[in-house]
């Protein structure tokens, strides 16, 4: 696979993964359906694997992404991430600190860092991230401890910071078009496209949400 440029990285819409919550199967179908709808990043979120596990299945996503060539995030491994010469990471405010990350990784890999305040964002960008992730913000049922930042909280982090912001966070069709004029790059997606019954239409219609200037109508 050719290496994509970062600055080339669509951040329009960003699965993340969870097994317990998909509809399919097997993840590498999900995912594969997911991409075929239009997300156009993915990350490999797994909190209850050992390391081998992780592995194997980040190997086997990864020659899904590669094969549609999207950029497979790892989130929170830069050892798995390494491995399996993933696009890049995904870091919290408990993981190892992006300066450390890029230290690792080289200056070619993308690192993401979820900041929910002006200075964890410009703490980010001074660190060397390349996007961030901002939540919750609404409500949600995959992260019971996450708490709701709001709108307003949202742009001032997009008013602080000139890289690319992913929204995320308890996101689905109903409220997706609310974050449309918040000047942020892409929602990240869980439950809404993954645990759909149809995750390759859940997908499109979430895209076709967030980019359209009106989708009234597109019920899911």
């Amino acid at each position: 696979m050719e290496m994509l440029k970062k600055s080339d990285v669509d951040y329009t819409l960003y699965l993340c993964t969870d097994r317990d919550l998909m509809s399919t199967d097997t993840l590498e179908e999900a995912v594969e359906q997911a991409i075929l709808g239009g997300c156009s990043l993915i990350q490999l979120r797994e909190k209850h694997s050992s390391s081998r596990e992780f592995f194997e299945m980040a190997t086997r996503i990864k020659a899904i992404t590669d094969k549609y060539q999207v950029p497979l995030i790892i989130n929170d491994r830069i050892d798995i991430a390494m491995a399996v010469d993933a696009a890049g990471v995904h870091l919290g405010q408990s993981d190892l600190p992006a300066r450390e990350a890029r230290r690792i990784m080289g200056e070619d890999k993308i690192i993401g860092v979820s900041a929910r305040n002006v200075e964890l964002a410009v703490q980010a960008v001074n660190d060397g991230a390349d996007y961030l992730g901002v939540g919750a913000m609404f409500a949600t049922g995959t992260k019971g401890d996450a708490k709701v930042i709001g709108k307003e909280k949202l742009k001032e982090i997009r008013a602080a910071v000139s890289i690319p912001i992913v929204a995320i966070g308890g996101i689905h069709h109903e409220n997706a078009a609310q974050l449309r004029d918040t000047g942020v790059n892409g929602l990240a997606v869980v439950s809404a496209v993954i645990g759909a019954k149809d995750i390759r239409l859940a997908a499109k219609q979430m895209r076709e949400i967030f980019t359209a200037q009106e989708t009234e109508g597109s019920e899911l």
